[in-house]
């Protein structure tokens, strides 16, 4: 597997400016939540620096990479969300290009756009990182770092609803993990 140093010269390379510094970010947040919630912080930098490795391809070339890969197992939705793509993508060239052998990492990467029911610790960090590191900045941004913060599992429950919300609004698809994964998480605070 490729250390820190190689990862962020690599991302350098193959990221436009802003989505680097976005991924530094993302990657700051989860050290700092992994810290507060005795997660492994190497795990989270990693899983963070990886997580928009496939962003920028052409989402002709992750479909091609999807259906070549046989692990993967992509439904008829999720192909009908391709902003979603990148994910599962992302995961498969982190362990065929990267050498990440780390299924906790590769979940947290495969999942972090859409979540998924009962999520690792690390998959819950690396979600809500991407959606609060410091570079964001939209209206209700401080009250959800505050919130996640405090409470990783309230402050990913509240990044779900944000973003079922908000594609809601935009008349487009929700994928159904996000619902699951919020739903799951509803009853787990709930103590269902």
């Amino acid at each position: 597997m490729w250390g820190v140093e190689k990862l962020n010269s690599y991302l350098r390379e193959i990221l436009p400016e802003d989505r680097y510094i976005h991924t530094l970010g993302v990657a700051e947040s989860a050290k700092a939540l992994a810290k507060l919630n005795g997660v492994d912080e190497f795990k989270a930098e990693i899983a963070a620096l990886v997580h928009d490795i496939a962003k920028y391809l052409p989402i002709n070339e992750q479909i091609n990479i999807l259906k070549k890969d046989k692990e993967s197992s992509i439904d008829n939705i999720t192909f009908k969300v391709p902003q979603v793509l990148h994910g599962y993508v992302g995961a498969i060239l982190a362990k065929e290009l990267i050498g990440i052998d780390d299924e906790e990492i590769l979940n947290a990467v495969r999942y972090h756009t859409v979540g998924k029911e009962n999520m690792s610790k690390l998959e819950k960090i690396i979600y809500i990182a991407d959606y609060i590191e410091p570079n964001r900045n939209f209206p209700g941004v401080d009250s959800l770092r505050k919130i996640t913060y405090e409470n990783l599992n309230e402050g990913v429950l509240s990044g779900l609803e944000n973003t079922i919300i908000f594609v809601i609004k935009q008349r487009e698809i929700v994928h159904p993990l996000t619902v699951k994964a919020r739903n799951y998480l509803l009853m787990e605070i709930k103590g269902q």
